[in-house]
């Protein structure tokens, strides 16, 4: 049995995880604080929160720099290792993959299981990040082949680069239908980051030739089934997280790209990227002004630029890279 461990922050990890298991080389247990997804096939390990405390102002949180989330004290991060100890214990699984914490890598690591480490992008060259990165048995990012040493600068590892992974199967051969007006979809997510009901109505009073739908649930309407509306989007507006950006390439819509900021500069870092020659324009912040200009020169990009970005093989190459760190711990 391979362990699977998702991280609970949003729904990327775990959308990537669903995607992926079916693809693994032995049956998976997943192991998370989020709930147990409803499709999900295999075991669940539910896991508590190690963030609920009421406050961590003045408590060691990174054990004096050493680590990224380990609150002294916390109930809710003693129980999860200890649920963790004991499934690993009760089922010896063959590897864990874990996505993402350097944490729950490090104790798979002492209880004598192989990691495979997936990682984000952005300028992770903390000692933290080193250290996770170097008790790994393999690291891997879901970006494409040959884009490491921009995705993860400054990083010495080295990376298995599978591609992006999207839940949503992919395009090919868009065309975009005659006699419609052109039709923009705002990925926000659960929160919107730096857009705002106010910025969001500007950006369609500035553009009265375009239709909007607002993909939000706080700003606009979240649908089920997000890949009907994309399908239908002439142009794409995104933050450029890894899920975001990995459903819409999967569906080659052309995008305007505006990163937020994360820790480690993480779409910053794929920001940057995505401006050298992707069919993504790049802005730095929500504009003020100019919708109509940006949605334009997206307009005319071809979106099937995006097929080196997800081509629909990296689950197939995570297995492989799983099965290869299994094979060569039997190995050993």
């Amino acid at each position: 049995m391979i362990g699977y461990y998702v991280h609970h922050q949003g729904n990327g990890h775990l959308h990537r995880a669903m995607t992926v298991a079916p693809h693994l080389p032995e049956p998976v247990a997943g192991i998370s604080s989020l709930p147990r997804p409803a499709s999900w096939t295999g075991p669940w390990i539910q896991l508590p929160r190690d963030d609920s405390a009421p406050s961590y102002a003045g408590a060691d949180v990174t054990a004096q720099g050493h680590l990224h989330w380990v609150p002294l004290g916390d109930a809710g991060l003693s129980g999860r290792m200890a649920t963790i100890s004991s499934w690993i214990e009760q089922h010896a699984p063959t590897a864990m993959v874990v996505d993402q914490s350097v944490e729950v890598c490090l104790l798979a690591r002492l209880h004598g299981v192989p990691v495979v480490a997936m990682t984000a992008p952005g300028r992770r060259t903390d000692t933290t990040h080193a250290l996770g990165f170097g008790v790994a048995s393999a690291v891997v990012g879901a970006w494409p082949d040959g884009w490491t040493h921009r995705m993860l600068s400054g990083t010495e590892r080295a990376v298995h680069a599978i591609g992006a992974v999207s839940r949503f199967a992919v395009s090919s051969g868009r065309t975009r239908p005659t006699g419609r007006r052109p039709h923009a979809v705002l990925l926000a997510g659960t929160g919107g980051d730096g857009f705002t009901r106010a910025s969001v109505a500007r950006a369609q009073e500035q553009t009265p030739g375009w239709d909007w739908t607002i993909l939000s649930r706080t700003l606009g309407t979240w649908h089920a089934d997000p890949a009907a509306v994309l399908a239908t989007a002439d142009v794409a507006v995104l933050h450029p997280g890894q899920n975001s950006l990995a459903e819409v390439a999967a569906l080659r819509v052309p995008a305007v790209v505006v990163p937020a900021d994360r820790p480690f500069d993480e779409q910053r870092v794929t920001a940057s990227v995505l401006a050298d020659g992707w069919p993504a324009v790049v802005v730095d912040a929500v504009p003020a002004t100019g919708w109509a200009d940006l949605l334009d020169q997206a307009l005319y990009l071809d979106g099937e630029g995006w097929a080196d970005w997800c081509d629909g093989g990296a689950p197939t190459r995570l297995a492989g890279v799983v099965r290869g760190v299994v094979d060569g711990d039997r190995a050993a």
